[in-house]
């Protein structure tokens, strides 16, 4: 804090200004991505509690979401997202500069996550399709007759996390414009020469 006074009161004041412009727009896109980084969380969690609690009996027999274990990888997959989404919002919600270290982090992780997250909805969605339609090529047949409450449960939870899936898309978006941003354009001759083709000389 010391140093950005010592600056401002050094500075002219369009300067200044500036200045004040440029902490205002990272103090917002601090907020914005601290609540978007909080919104798959709460998401992830109810996923993964609808999941947890899914199971049925009946005169046809038991069923529980562990007996598949696509639906147990969605289930570790939300919980690990929940948990990553936590931690991520308390640095981001921490004042501090982005380092080149810190925004290569946040680019890895957030590449990481969201393909993990959509890979559980998206096998956990193949599941829940044959379980709907079932499939006559494999014998497979439909289950859902049997034991809708089950079925409809876990097509919640693999629609909640399809949302959990938009949202990290939505970070790893921010997180790649926060870390290709701190680049310098490329500088070619092109423009030197103003759209001519450089020639090498011999």
């Amino acid at each position: 804090m010391k140093s950005s006074s010592t600056n401002m009161a050094g500075s002219t004041p369009l300067q200044k200004r500036e200045l004040e412009d440029d902490n205002e727009n990272s103090s917002s896109m601090r907020t914005a991505e601290t609540m978007l980084r909080l919104l798959p969380m709460g998401l992830c969690v109810v996923a993964l509690v609808i999941m947890l609690k899914n199971q049925q009996t009946n005169d046809y027999g038991s069923i529980t979401y562990s007996d598949l274990g696509t639906f147990r990888y969605l289930v570790h997959a939300n919980g690990i997202c929940a948990g990553y989404s936590l931690l991520s919002a308390i640095v981001a919600v921490v004042p501090r500069p982005i380092t080149m270290s810190r925004a290569w982090t946040f680019f890895l992780l957030d590449q990481i996550l969201t393909y993990a997250i959509l890979a559980a909805g998206a096998v956990s969605t193949e599941v829940v399709y044959l379980a709907y339609k079932g499939d006559t090529a494999v014998t497979w047949s439909e289950s859902c007759g049997s034991f809708g409450s089950f079925c409809h449960k876990a097509t919640a939870s693999v629609s909640i996390t399809f949302i959990v899936s938009l949202c990290y898309a939505g970070l790893s978006l921010l997180s790649s414009y926060r870390l290709f941003s701190k680049y310098d354009a490329p500088v070619g001759s092109y423009n030197n020469n103003k759209g001519g083709i450089e020639i090498a000389n011999y």
